[in-house]
Formats: C-alpha cells, sequence, structure tokens
C-alpha cells in the first residue's frame, strides 16, 4: 500500500481514538441506528463537505452527492435516496445545496467539453437555456453565479414535484425542502428562500424564486 493510502488509515485511527475519548459511547451508539433529520443533497466536489459545513456529526445527515447537485425524474439512483430518506428515515428536511464555483455549472454554462459528464450537464444547460433572458445580459462571473444558484432553484423544484415528495405530503408527512448555496470563499451557506412544506405552494414559490432575476430589457 502507498505511504498516500496509508496515511488516510493513520488518520482514521487518529480520528477513532479521538472520538472514543471525547466522547466514549459515540460508536455505540452510532452503530446501533441512524436517525438523521435532514438529506443533503450536494455536488461531489471535494470542497463542500456536508458535515462539517452545518457542524453535524457522521449519524446527522444522510447524504447524497452527484456533480453539479443534479435531481432529474429519470435518476433512479437519487429517487432512490430520496424516497428512502422520506419513507423510512422520516427526515424532516430535504436541502439542494449548490456552491459557488461549481465546476460542472461553470462548463455548462462556458459550453466546456468534458467528456462523459457532458451528456449529465445537459441538465444544467437546459437549465441555462431555460432562463437565458435573465442570464446573457450577464457579465461572465455574474453569469455563472447566478446560474449556480438558478439549478439549485430548478433541482428543489424537480425534489418538491417527484411523486416521492407528492406522496409523503399527501398522506400528511411533515417535511419541508430547500435550497441553500455554499461560498467556497467564505465558508457560509445562502439560503435561497425556496423553502416549500407542502405541495400547494410549490408553484407559486419556485416561480417567484426567479423574479429576483431580471430579464434583459429590450432596447
Amino acid at each position: 500500500m502507498s505511504d498516500t493510502l496509508n496515511s488516510l488509515f493513520a488518520n482514521n485511527r487518529k480520528w477513532a481514538d479521538r472520538m472514543s475519548k471525547e466522547r466514549p459511547d459515540f460508536f455505540e451508539k452510532l452503530a446501533k441506528q441512524q436517525s438523521p433529520k435532514y438529506l443533503w443533497i450536494g455536488c461531489s466536489d471535494s470542497r463542500v463537505p456536508a458535515n462539517e459545513i452545518v457542524g453535524l456529526d457522521p449519524g446527522e445527515v444522510f447524504v447524497h452527492r452527484n456533480v453539479a447537485n443534479v435531481v432529474v425524474p429519470s435518476d433512479l439512483n437519487a429517487l432512490s435516496v430520496i424516497q428512502f430518506a422520506v419513507e423510512h428515515l422520516r427526515v424532516e428536511h430535504i436541502m439542494v445545496v449548490g456552491h459557488y464555483g461549481c465546476g460542472g455549472v461553470i462548463a455548462a454554462a462556458r459550453g466546456t467539453r468534458i467528456g462523459l459528464v457532458d451528456n449529465w450537464l445537459r441538465h444544467v444547460q437546459d437549465v441555462r437555456l431555460r432562463h437565458r433572458q435573465r442570464l446573457n445580459h450577464l457579465p461572465q462571473a455574474e453569469l455563472e453565479d447566478v446560474l449556480c444558484e438558478m439549478n439549485v432553484l430548478e433541482q428543489v423544484g424537480n425534489v418538491a414535484l417527484s411523486n416521492v415528495m407528492q406522496d409523503a405530503w399527501a398522506r400528511g408527512q411533515k417535511i419541508q425542502v430547500h435550497g441553500f448555496i455554499y461560498g467556497l470563499s467564505d465558508g457560509l451557506l445562502k439560503d435561497l428562500h425556496v423553502s416549500m412544506s407542502h405541495s400547494a405552494e410549490v408553484v407559486d414559490v419556485f416561480r417567484n424564486a426567479f423574479k429576483r432575476y431580471p430579464r434583459q430589457i429590450a432596447g
């Protein structure tokens, strides 16, 4: 085994020893059951660690990550995670969390070819195309930041309109869907104010969320 991998195991032992000393029953409790209140749907970017950002321990956040935090009806992986979180773990909050400087979103904004992932990023390119009148007049750097936010809004809508969420709300389950974005430069989460708690408000919340981004004025 390489020295690089050996260092990971060494770090793991140090962490396990530290946790055992600080909280002697930590692993015993963790091994019995997970009971998170939160599902985090975020980007695969290594700079955006879910638990650390919100200061929660292992077992307190159920996590799903992919390139550019995309949720689409054809992705059985994401939908299976959502269903398990909602119906079995009974989470109370689903958080779609994007981040500024997202490589996937930037590639979609610039039309950069990367490889196989280009097919996945078509979903983000669709967001850019759908809202082009609110984006195309912006300077490139601002456009990319706004597209990162819009991508979160779109994915929140996709989660809220999924069969899993619609069924959960129909049976009276108390669960909310939120959209946040993380700043790599300051380490802070920003609430994008698209929280939804029942199916009746999804369309209005989703529609109003985009009104904060003015359309280009023809002239």
